[in-house]
């Protein structure tokens, strides 16, 4: 049965929080706040945080400045994943990726779609490997953040998640 075996270690992972928003500060960023907490609260340490504007060259820089960074394991971003012409995380990161995580949109629809319906269809919320750090978009509402974190990525992350989990890859990364 997958789940979190509690008989194994858990191993705690450097996690930063980038928000990307035109409107957003550290004073009202909401969604950065949950997902923070999330984080720690999960046992992981939030290694970095920050907020960008929707500016490509600005979300660019902010992630593959983080990723180079051996010790960073993770970034998760919230915002500018919608069809808008000021979301551009997409158009930012992807370019970035070195792998693709295809499966990870398609679950996140699915658990959208039992908070949202087809409102779902107005995230491209996506995954991915930059250097050796993976990498989640999510969009910019708490609600979001809060399914992505709590369904999907906290299991991902957490090395006891059997039948295995994306820590279990950490070492075998860059072969």
């Amino acid at each position: 049965m997958p789940g979190i075996d509690e008989d194994l270690i858990f191993r705690p992972l450097n996690i930063a929080v980038l928000t990307i928003s035109d409107t957003r500060t550290r004073e009202d960023d909401r969604s950065g706040d949950t997902l923070a907490a999330r984080v720690e609260s999960a046992g992981h340490v939030l290694a970095a945080r920050g907020i960008v504007k929707d500016d490509v060259d600005a979300i660019s820089t902010s992630i593959r400045a983080w990723s180079i960074d051996p010790d960073m394991h993770a970034i998760i971003t919230t915002g500018g994943t919608g069809l808008t012409g000021r979301d551009v995380t997409v158009e930012a990161v992807t370019p970035l990726f070195d792998k693709v995580i295809d499966g990870f949109p398609v679950l996140f629809h699915q658990l959208s779609f039992k908070s949202v319906g087809l409102s779902t269809l107005q995230s491209r919320a996506c995954a991915g490997l930059i250097d050796e750090t993976f990498v989640f978009c999510l969009p910019g509402s708490t609600g979001a953040v809060k399914d992505g974190w709590d369904h999907i990525i906290s299991g991902l992350l957490d090395s006891r998640y059997r039948p295995c989990s994306l820590v279990d890859l950490l070492p075998r990364l860059s072969e």
